[in-house]
């Protein structure tokens, strides 16, 4: 039988979280954090639990000390109690006006101060660390007129004192930690608890570790800083998603001790577990029309949170029809010349209460399609990510989010995903959207495949580009080289797509042709005043910030050159 080393007295918040950890176990009760601590290291239990947090409290201090206790076992999987903090009375007669003195514990008042103040401003507080031994104190001794107690309901049900409010700290929850003597296997959704030994302080210290985990895509759920207390140097508590096994997660730490410390051995990891999310999810699980490279990047990382990955395509052996029926969002990834198609095709299929998400370059027609396909009560949004599969992370990506007046609490929580992973998202309506990709997407491409097809026609070499560019000449070449070092269907779909990006190209073509008639005049006068409008409309912040820019790439092609 498995031993559990834990907070006493039996009915405490400590013993609850034990019993919902194993109910089969033995379940050993301590006075205090220290003896529960002392009894795991020595081996008498299998495992312990403490708190960790709370959602009122906030998190517990001793977070440093209780783990320098702790130098043999690992964090390996956590408790998420719901507190069900209730308001007894000894007296059956009483009422919350009858209450002259209040007792409880001290962690318990502060989780219940808002109660307090608004119905119990002026009784008389008393803490104790054991609420069931004075209970019975106060029992033995009569003493219970005008007496209340706030513990959790079981514990009050169980002495025989009437509940007169339940649940008076709604949202109460607290975290448990569990450790035990072995690491924790990998889940696929999991957490590493990390903590440094005390450190040099420096400026710039925590941020260039917290960005080596960043670059890595790795995210940081959880950090706090303390002095040592005895030497009153800086150390610092992370949680960071991702188990300790991965190669990420060893690169990040090896990386921070030798680069960034300057020191090996100076980062303890306290334990690998399943992770824990303090915040409601309302999605369980995800089901993608589409199985190109794009699906299965979205796929991976929406697996990595914890979300139930259905995978559906033209060859797939689980066929779109039967997924929508299982899953609460369905993805559309498919190229842009047939997103609309499969639109018709399966969002009728979709029942009140799911949501479509489309994951597609072009807006306006697309949104409609969906909106005129689906259920009044299927929630429908648009994103376009500006990345490929190549990419590591959404970090510092740009994200365009087109929500739509049916785009609810589903919509919200994948927006709250590409927010989590760093992208900058962007909101516009369905014509803006198009519009703006005809500058950002279609009118590039289209420069970059006519200015191939100039330098063929020209006879105009590899060699010849490098010996005559100028550094700003190198920018266009450069994004040609782009566009034609990748999937030329996903370039060929920028090109055709409808909408407002048309305007954007026939915009561009004619003013080209006029800058050229203007050119051939040799007005330069004119080609002046044209090029200060353009300067007045861009505006000079835009400007010196784009120059900025450029000038940092400048630096790099330079060296490259």
């Amino acid at each position: 039988m498995k031993t559990i080393a834990t907070l006493g007295p039996e009915y405490s918040q400590s013993w609850q979280a034990a019993i919902l950890f194993d109910k089969e176990a033995q379940i050993c009760l301590y006075p205090h954090i220290k003896a529960l601590l002392a009894a795991f290291a020595s081996g008498e239990t299998d495992y312990a639990i403490l708190p960790v947090y709370n959602t009122r409290e906030g998190e517990k201090k001793q977070y440093f000390r209780f783990f320098d206790q702790v130098r043999r076992g690992y964090w390996v999987d956590n408790v998420l109690l719901h507190s069900n903090l209730s308001l007894g009375v000894f007296d059956p007669e009483d009422t919350v006006e009858d209450i002259t003195l209040l007792v409880s514990k001290r962690e318990v008042f502060h989780q219940c101060e808002e109660f307090i103040e608004n119905l119990l401003p002026a009784v008389a507080e008393m803490s104790v660390p054991d609420v069931s031994q004075v209970i019975n104190e106060r029992q033995r001794s009569g003493q219970t007129k005008g007496v209340a107690v706030i513990d959790n309901a079981e514990t009050l049900t169980a002495h025989g004192l009437r509940i007169i409010e339940r649940e008076v700290a709604p949202h109460n929850r607290t975290r448990y930690a569990v450790l035990g003597h072995a690491l924790a296997p990998v889940t696929g959704y999991d957490a590493t608890t990390l903590i440094t030994e005390p450190l040099d302080d420096r400026v710039g210290l925590l941020v260039d570790i917290l960005n080596e985990f960043s670059r890595r895509g790795i995210n940081i759920a959880d950090m706090r800083t303390e002095n040592d207390i005895k030497t009153q140097k800086l150390r610092i508590y992370l949680e960071a998603e991702g188990h300790s096994s991965s190669e990420s997660m060893n690169a990040a730490i090896a990386h921070i001790e030798s680069k960034v410390i300057g020191q090996e051995g100076m980062i303890r990891v306290l334990g690998s577990f399943p992770r824990v999310d303090m915040r409601t999810k309302y999605i369980k699980s995800f089901g993608f029309i589409g199985t190109g490279a794009m699906s299965k990047w979205f796929a991976d990382r929406l697996e990595n949170e914890g979300y139930e990955i259905k995978m559906t395509g033209r060859t797939s052996t689980l066929r779109p029809e039967k997924m929508i029926g299982e899953v609460d969002v369905v993805v559309i990834c498919v190229p842009i010349s047939v997103t609309s198609a499969t639109i018709r095709r399966y969002a009728p299929l979709l029942a009140a209460g799911q949501a479509l998400v489309l994951l597609a370059g072009e807006s306006e027609d697309t949104i409609q399609t969906a909106l005129e396909t689906t259920k009044e009560d299927v929630e429908v949004m648009l994103v376009h990510n500006l990345w490929g599969p190549q990419a590591a992370t959404m970090k510092d990506k740009n994200a365009i989010v087109v929500r739509t007046s049916r785009s609810g609490m589903f919509c919200s929580e994948f927006e709250a995903f590409l927010y989590k992973h760093g992208a900058d998202i962007f909101h516009d309506s369905p014509s803006k959207h198009d519009l703006l990709m005809g500058i950002g997407q279609k009118l590039p491409t289209m420069i970059s495949v006519a200015l191939a097809m100039t330098l063929g026609e020209n006879k105009i070499t590899a060699d010849d580009i490098a010996s005559h560019c100028t550094l700003t000449s190198l920018y266009p070449i450069l994004a040609m080289s782009r566009v034609h070092s990748q999937n030329p269907r996903t370039y060929a779909e920028i090109m055709s797509t409808s909408g407002d990006s048309r305007k954007i190209v026939i915009d561009f073509a004619k003013n080209l042709s006029k800058v050229m008639g203007m050119a051939d005049e040799a007005s330069i006068k004119g080609l002046c005043d044209l090029i200060d409008g353009n300067s007045d409309h861009l505006t000079a912040h835009f400007l010196k910030a784009r120059m900025k820019q450029a000038k940092a790439v400048d630096e790099v092609l330079g060296r490259m050159l």
